[in-house]
């Protein structure tokens, strides 16, 4: 059995994913999901597009990525969702995953946490918070980082700082 990364970051696929974290963490396949994005042909191709072709690469919806996520693979998968609140939908597809690493989230109308970092802005809202302390007490390791070459920060730790 392969090893699964998480990552929480709105850009879902870009150029930091493929050229920073995938060789930091000897990524295999690419798992970005997003309802929007995969039922979008345009908006996949442009996130495929810059993929190198070493990194299977799949933009799928909950429903197909707990499909695909249920299948036992031997390759090192990274997968890649928006919000906190869709790794509640998919905990249990990526359970015994190796870590939650929250990278990029952009401000929307309900964020109240305002986090920033040397690499960008971060922002969450309370059900975010509220989300991520879930999985945190469901036995996930969750950590703040936005660059493999940055430190990484505890939830616990990281929360103080909200």
């Amino acid at each position: 059995m392969g090893k699964v990364y998480v990552r929480v970051d709105d850009r879902l696929i870009h150029g930091q994913t493929v050229l920073a974290w995938c060789p930091t963490l000897s990524i295999q396949e690419i798992i970005a999901i997003d309802n929007d994005s995969a039922s979008n042909p345009m908006l996949r191709s442009i996130m495929e597009m810059g993929v190198p072709k070493n990194y299977a690469t799949k933009i799928v919806t909950v429903d197909q990525a707990k499909e695909l996520l249920r299948e036992d693979s031997s390759k090192t998968r990274l997968v890649i969702v928006k919000y906190p609140s869709r790794l509640m939908e998919i905990q249990e597809e990526i359970a015994g995953c190796e870590f939650i690493i929250l990278g990029n989230i952009a401000k929307r109308s309900d964020s109240v946490h305002q986090v920033k970092g040397a690499t960008g802005i971060f922002f969450l809202s309370e059900q975010d918070v509220k989300d991520i302390d879930s999985l945190v007490e469901k036995g996930f390791k969750v950590d703040f980082q936005q660059l493999p070459n940055a430190a990484g920060m505890s939830w616990s730790a990281f929360k103080k700082t909200i």
